[in-house]
């Protein structure tokens, strides 16, 4: 604002305004630039004049340090993973947003880095770019579970929608670890890269169709397949030695223990299905099945419809023979003071009897307490009467029974004769211990 009255001395024109410098204004000729008076800090009102920060000065406000870390931390995974850039572009930006919102900002570091994690993996899923989460758990050398806990905390607060990954998406970028082409080992034990996958994921398919999938960890269930597709696709002798620690060290990655029991368990379905292929005569057993996977997995649901239909027959077989067998056994136990004819007779005291329920001689008895139970388990285990069942059912573990309670025991309650009998001592017993009382006795005399 212009300040009339007033000229510059320097000059002497009357083009003067008031400027603010910091808290301090002055009276600045705009002509030459000279300052006509400086204003006091004592004339201005109390605080000073209101100047903003950014006028103030030029210098911008630099970002957090643990910002920083874990934006490097971020490129670092994202360089491992060797993704494109334009994911780590989104990720950086997943990863801004997430960090100032309110419920990360007063958090761990831990946290924090697991959190860079987590973007990772939202932008490589929504660049449908197969990573899985124990990868990242690896990466950042974390509890899987406290990732998994962080990333669904994560995708619920930015509300962002995250594609589902299938395990056959994943089988081609793990099947890339395993250095196993001809490049890597001699041509006996070298196979190509794609081939391998292909075969892997039609074990995996099979794999889910016998609910071994479900409920599993997925990287013992994709180690266990490549390495069966490994054998399967030239099927020598010298591979067909090859255990699962043997493969992991040819092909330079880490064994899964888990795998050997996944490996046990494909194996068991794939022998269920080889013994329905027509033109195999042979026995097929877990040592030979390898041989036979190509053909199996070729023709994969018709061998599943007739193995299905194989069980049932036998199931249906089973029951006739155990029917057949409790009529036997019925027959046997009867009572033979009465005679079939004597028994259908019509007699009065039976009829009444008969009229409230208790007795019937004309009808099938019952079967004994030993069979019930044993078709009660049966009943309550379903799994070893289908032919794929999860394994978790198949191999159920007993469960704990609970032992009732006696409340109302206080210590005063009648005692029975036969239960005082049980404590009173005979004569060798009574001999006995006083016998062992006195051995013990001499013997800590003699220490002492």
């Amino acid at each position: 604002m212009s300040s009339s009255g007033l000229s510059c001395p320097a000059c002497g024109l009357s083009n003067i305004v008031e400027d603010d410098l910091y808290s301090q204004s002055q009276m600045v000729c705009v002509d030459c630039g000279s300052v006509v008076s400086e204003g006091v800090l004592a004339n201005d009102p109390v605080g000073g004049t209101s100047v903003s920060y950014s006028r103030t000065t030029a210098v911008a406000r630099k970002p957090c340090m643990n910002l920083v870390k874990g934006l490097q931390r971020l490129k670092a995974i994202c360089r491992t993973l060797r993704v494109h850039n334009e994911i780590i572009d989104h990720s950086q930006n997943l990863y801004t947003r997430a960090y100032q919102h309110e419920s990360f900002i007063k958090v761990s570091l831990q946290k924090k880095e697991i959190l860079a994690g987590c973007c990772t993996l939202v932008s490589c899923r929504q660049f449908n770019w197969p990573i899985t989460m124990g990868t990242i758990s690896c990466l950042l050398d974390a509890d899987p579970m406290v990732v998994g806990v962080v990333y669904q905390e994560m995708v619920k607060i930015l509300k962002i929608e995250v594609p589902i990954i299938g395990l056959t998406d994943v089988m081609e970028a793990h099947s890339q670890e395993y250095k196993i082409s001809p490049l890597h080992v001699p041509k006996e034990f070298a196979e190509n890269s794609k081939d391998l996958t292909k075969r892997a994921v039609g074990l995996v398919e099979l794999a889910a169709d016998a609910w071994i999938v479900t409920g599993r960890r997925p990287v013992p269930i994709m180690m266990a397949s490549i390495f069966l597709a490994w054998q399967s696709l030239n099927p020598i002798k010298l591979r067909l030695k090859f255990s699962l620690e043997k493969f992991c060290q040819l092909a330079k990655v880490n064994k899964n223990k888990p795998a050997m029991k996944r490996i046990t368990e494909i194996k068991e379905v794939l022998c269920k299905l080889g013994k329905e292929i027509p033109w195999v005569r042979e026995a097929v057993t877990p040592d030979n099945v390898v041989q036979h996977v190509e053909d199996i997995l070729k023709n994969r649901y018709a061998l599943l419809r007739r193995a299905m239909r194989t069980h049932e027959d036998d199931l249906l077989v089973e029951c006739q023979a155990g029917c057949e067998e409790s009529q036997i056994s019925e027959l046997v136990d009867h009572s033979p003071k009465t005679s079939p004819v004597e028994e259908c007779e019509p007699n009065p005291e039976r009829a009444e009897q008969s009229r409230d329920g208790n007795d019937n001689p004309c009808t099938v008895p019952e079967l004994h307490s030993d069979t019930g139970t044993k078709n009660q388990d049966a009943t309550q285990n379903w799994g070893k009467r289908v032919l794929f069942a999860p394994p978790c059912v198949v191999h159920a573990k007993k469960r704990r029974v609970d032992q009732p309670e006696f409340k109302d025991v206080t210590g005063d309650e009648d005692i029975s004769d036969s239960e005082i009998d049980s404590y009173i001592r005979t004569p060798r017993e009574a001999r006995d211990f006083a016998l062992s009382q006195k051995i013990l006795y001499s013997s800590e005399n003699e220490k002492s």
